[in-house]
């Protein structure tokens, strides 16, 4: 056991980089060169407020991990049999080189897919694998495994990425937590909540089952997966009937309101009741409770969007405080995410002055079908003959995973994997990097839940030979000749200019004051000036086919509700498929990260389903049976948690335990669907239509 003096423990500021809106101000323990301590949540911050997670605060038990990668690996045996043998950077970096040259010499750039995620949400390390990308005209990504259509969904009655400062809640005279599950995966929304109920505020909670947050709710409404559009018209049509709804804001501020009224004519609670499996009574309740608010703080959230629906469930669920017209008071209004206000230019960052629109861009969520040769999924174009891996562990998180494994398993598709851990990902490449974490290179970051920009500067040395993204990438840059003045800078160099160009002080203020607070006015977050639509309006109305901004789309289909209504284009439940499964996040996992670590495992247990007393009873299971959940694309076993948390007909899955943790060697996004949601694509991993039934 390490044996520090206390009085050398020196306190460095950091920020939480992992995929999570909170994004916390860190104050990190560095107990000498390589080592970290304790890390705690900043309290001088006002939106972490001393509060962070507990997977984050033991973060020294992931940075000194004894089964961190500490040199480069090259494959030995066959893929996924974890046969590597140590090699030198130079030898790894030239194999790179050397393959990579090959592939563009005889099938062209695009045959080279450089993939990523959110692993870190540093703007540096995270996104400039796009410079490498746009100098070298490789194929593009379109991210779409998380926020492409809640995005969508809020911006069609906004106009823009932003809302109501989060901040407002502790404000809030009702606190409307809609859709995701922040005593799991954003503490931080649950600090300002709870201090509104210190003033005597109330929390309602919308979702499908009755999570950790929604145990702590005063009003906790459960609805069916996929069903979020139809109790949002529900409540709207009570607003509307019981004379709640503010028709001077209506006239000033919307674009439809008497069409909205009359469309939800026929919409109230008894519709919404059977859809959403929510009763009559509750619905009524939750209504009134939001009529009788005026300042009523809507926190919207990525779960309920993860459907074919979802796009349509952000819009529908958005539009219930222009009804009320909370925008127009403090602690009242709306707040999804705030990327809007930050107003980067990513130029030195992504490389986008080399950016060529000509070049094919494959949708993320469907790499399975990509690698496996589909016509549409690789838009045309000829198969992906080489992979660069950052950031992301696609064998675990990807949509259809059998489909991924078939496609990474290839014996014709070289696989380069820049990780932290060997992770099941990892464990496919022919070359494995080992990566940086956090406290070991130089970042800065913007926070989706709030609006602080942060810094992150390196704390302690990278254990072994670790490198860090900007690093790896600068190096392949120079022997593939890509060139580009990112690839010769520093990551300090790169967050000085970046700030600069997007008009903000400089990184030596940034590390003085540690965050900017780049908060809007009131009257701009509010939308109190208008809206951002060009006709200044809330739009009751939706344009579903405006193209995506990342411009890459699905057509909206012809039947995609234009005002607020339940779409019913959702995993339909068969005789032989009985059961609506949702993937829900784990307290101690964040995605496939925190898997390794023994007090996440530990806390979690195992892979297991929770099923309804009264679905148990009708099958005939009882607690901790060992049962079978599947579909027509997988099926694997997990054990069964009898539990009624959720609706009869529902069933949830923590997750994402590793594959391997199931007892099949098949994990559970093997039955979840990379049909893209509408009308501008997106994985819809709580969608899903499966059968439980008992292992002989």
């Amino acid at each position: 056991m390490l044996k520090v003096d206390a009085a050398t423990v020196e306190i460095r500021n950091s920020a939480c980089p992992h995929d999570c809106p909170s994004t916390c101000a860190l104050e990190v323990e560095r107990l000498n060169d390589q080592t970290i301590g304790r890390i705690r949540g900043s309290k001088a911050n006002t939106y972490t407020d001393g509060v962070i997670c507990a997977k984050v605060a033991r973060y020294a038990e992931r940075a000194h991990h004894p089964d961190r990668l500490l040199r480069p690996l090259f494959r030995t045996g066959p893929k996924g049999s974890k046969q590597f043998r140590e090699i030198s950077w130079e030898e790894a970096l030239d194999r790179v080189t050397e393959r990579f040259l090959d592939i563009e010499h005889v099938s062209g750039t695009e045959a080279i897919w450089p993939y990523y995620y959110a692993g870190t949400m540093g703007l540096v390390m995270r996104d400039g694998i796009n410079r490498l990308r746009h100098a070298k005209k490789y194929s593009g990504q379109y991210s779409t495994v998380c926020t492409t259509l809640a995005f969508t969904g809020f911006i069609a009655g906004t106009g823009a990425l932003r809302g109501v400062d989060p901040r407002e809640m502790a404000d809030s005279d009702l606190v409307v937590i809609w859709g995701t599950n922040p005593v799991n995966t954003q503490v931080n929304v649950m600090t300002h909540a709870v201090k509104a109920r210190k003033r005597g505020g109330r929390i309602a909670v919308v979702d499908v089952y009755e999570n950790s947050t929604a145990q702590q709710a005063d009003i906790f409404v459960r609805v069916n997966p996929g069903t979020d559009a139809a109790l949002a018209c529900a409540v709207m049509h009570i607003l509307f009937r019981d004379g709640y709804a503010d028709w001077d804001y209506l006239e000033k501020y919307t674009d439809a309101p008497k069409e909205l009224e009359a469309h939800l004519q026929s919409r109230g609670p008894e519709w919404a009741s059977r859809i959403t499996g929510a009763s009559v009574e509750k619905i009524e309740e939750f209504a009134k409770a939001i009529g009788d608010t005026q300042k009523t703080f809507f926190r919207l959230g990525y779960g309920f969007t993860r459907q074919r629906n979802g796009a349509v469930a952000m819009h529908a669920a958005s539009c219930i405080a222009a009804v009320t017209g909370a925008w127009k008071h403090k602690g009242g209004g709306a707040f999804h995410n705030n990327g809007a206000i930050f107003g980067w230019d990513k130029t030195l960052i992504e490389g986008l002055d080399l950016r060529d629109p000509s070049i094919r861009v494959l949708d993320q969520a469907r790499i399975g079908h990509v690698l496996t040769g589909d016509a549409d999924a690789l838009k045309g174009g000829g198969p992906v003959q080489g992979l660069f891996i950052q950031n992301t562990n696609p064998m675990m998180i990807a949509p259809e995973h059998l489909t991924v494994k078939r496609g990474f398993a290839r014996d014709d598709l070289f696989t380069v994997v820049h990780e932290q851990f060997l992770t099941e990902t990892a464990a496919m490449a022919d070359i494995v990097l080992p990566a940086t974490m956090f406290t070991e290179h130089d970042d800065f970051y913007q926070g989706g839940g709030h609006q602080h920009i942060l810094h992150g500067l390196q704390i302690v040395d990278p254990p072994g030979e670790c490198r860090s993204n900007h690093q790896v990438i600068c190096e392949l840059a120079k022997r593939l000749g890509a060139k580009h003045p990112g690839f010769e800078m520093t990551p300090k160099q790169i967050i000085e200019a970046t700030l600069q160009a997007s008009g903000r002080n400089g990184l030596d203020e940034l590390a003085r004051e540690n965050w900017f607070d780049v908060q809007p006015a009131f009257d701009q977050a509010h939308y109190i000036d208008g809206f951002a639509h060009p006709d200044g309006r809330f739009h009751f109305q939706a344009n579903w086919s405006e193209p995506s901004p990342k411009g890459f789309g699905h057509h909206a289909p012809e039947n995609m509700p234009k005002l607020p209504d339940h779409w019913d284009v959702i995993d339909k439940t068969t005789s032989d498929k009985p059961f609506r499964m949702a993937t829900s996040p784990a307290r101690g996992f964040l995605n496939s990260s925190f898997t390794e670590t023994q007090s996440s495992r530990k806390r979690e247990g195992r892979p297991s389903v929770m099923m309804s007393s009264a679905d148990a009873a009708k099958l005939d299971l009882v607690d901790g049976q060992r049962v079978s959940i599947g579909n027509d694309r997988a099926d694997t076993i997990l054990h069964l948690k009898v539990t009624d948390v959720a609706n009869p007909g529902v069933v949830i899955v923590e997750s994402i335990w590793p594959n391997s943790d199931f007892e099949t060697g098949i994990g559970i996004n093997a039955l979840t669907s990379a049909e893209p949601g509408s009308p501008v694509g997106g994985a819809v991993y709580h969608d899903t239509a499966v059968w439980v039934r008992p292992v002989d």
